[in-house]
């Protein structure tokens, strides 16, 4: 092992298909070895929202995050593998491009997410309404892999903003990092939530058995926050996960309450609903508006990003409802 690379940071997950094999196979020699990576073009042919490219996508990305055990630091901007991601993004990106809604209009896109349905379909509706517990702790398992490192991947956002939209959005950060306070952070909230569920609160753990779904949601964060192109989308993501968090929170709560699932379960959902309805104003009104006011070329992509975000979403809740109505588990391997 080269004595820079340190035994921390979450293990290496299992691969899904030749990518993602690919690409672990990769990250467990140095850059620059033999061992090669996939050859230019592969992702052509890849499912754009499956398991195999999204956790190859995911490998690319944790490079930027925490990283993983025994993995040289330098693949971060390993040219290779930079290109091997590239050629990932673009089918993913395609992809999405082709079914988003092309709208123009960010207050159409907002108003859209605000309008609760009479006869709510979602995830939080059917676990407030009909959860068991062990569907509450399938769920937590899935979303830890994005709330261990909540609000970390639209941070990346803030140096590409100015003015009053800079300035609004790390207000909302510093809210979602605990307000400077570590027991406070959103992240750690979360933590306490999963050990309330009897859950393994270590940072990445639940990779290996989350969907591709989920793994694509998270995907679109990174890409998104990783790319000063995109980030009109980024914003447009913040700001659909701001509209629509109080109402689902809500429910989470509700469900949490329902089936005791604990103290700490209830309040990592009770203060989302508290904090995000402010959030959104924020988001809405100084985020969304102050990047627009600076830059109104990138409407389009913020309207991008939200419609995005609910195409995933629902993806999601396409994989997961199906399977717990069957009594079956939503996860790759059950708990």
């Amino acid at each position: 092992m080269n004595a820079d690379v340190r035994p921390t940071g979450p293990a290496l997950p299992t691969g899904r298909g030749d990518l993602s094999y690919g690409v672990v196979r990769a990250l467990r020699g140095r850059p620059g070895s033999r061992t090669p990576l996939p050859p230019t073009g592969t992702a052509d042919a890849a499912d754009p929202y499956g398991e195999d490219l999204h956790l190859a996508l995911y490998l690319c990305y944790e490079l930027h995050y925490r990283g993983f055990c025994g993995v040289d630091p330098a693949w971060e901007w390993d040219p290779a593998l930079l290109a091997v991601r590239a050629d990932l993004e673009r089918r993913f990106l395609d992809a999405l491009r082709a079914d988003t809604k092309r709208r123009t209009d960010v207050r159409e896109a907002l108003a859209d997410l605000l309008v609760e349905p009479p006869d709510g379909t979602s995830t939080s509706h059917y676990l407030k309404d009909e959860g068991e517990l062990w569907h509450l702790r399938e769920y937590a398992a899935q979303r830890s892999v994005y709330h261990l490192k909540e609000a970390d991947p639209h941070a990346w956002v803030i140096p590409r903003l100015r003015g009053r939209a800079k300035a609004a959005m790390a207000a909302a950060e510093f809210d979602e990092f605990g307000g400077g306070r570590a027991e406070r952070m959103h992240s750690r909230l979360f933590a306490d939530l999963m050990t309330d569920l009897g859950l393994d609160t270590t940072y990445g753990r639940y990779v290996d058995v989350a969907t591709g779904e989920m793994l694509a949601s998270v995907n679109l964060m990174s890409m998104f926050g990783l790319h000063r192109a995109l980030r009109g989308a980024l914003v447009g993501h913040f700001a659909a996960a701001e509209a629509v968090s109080a109402p689902t929170s809500r429910r989470l709560a509700e469900a949490m309450r329902r089936t005791e699932a604990g103290e700490a379960a209830v309040h990592f959902y009770v203060v989302h609903v508290a904090g995000d309805v402010a959030h959104e104003r924020l988001v809405g009104h100084d985020v969304v508006g102050g990047l627009l006011e600076d830059e109104p070329w990138l409407e389009t992509d913020v309207a991008f990003g939200i419609d995005a975000t609910g195409v995933l979403e629902a993806r999601l809740a396409d994989k997961l409802l199906p399977a717990w109505r069957d009594g079956l588990s939503g996860l790759r391997t059950p708990l």
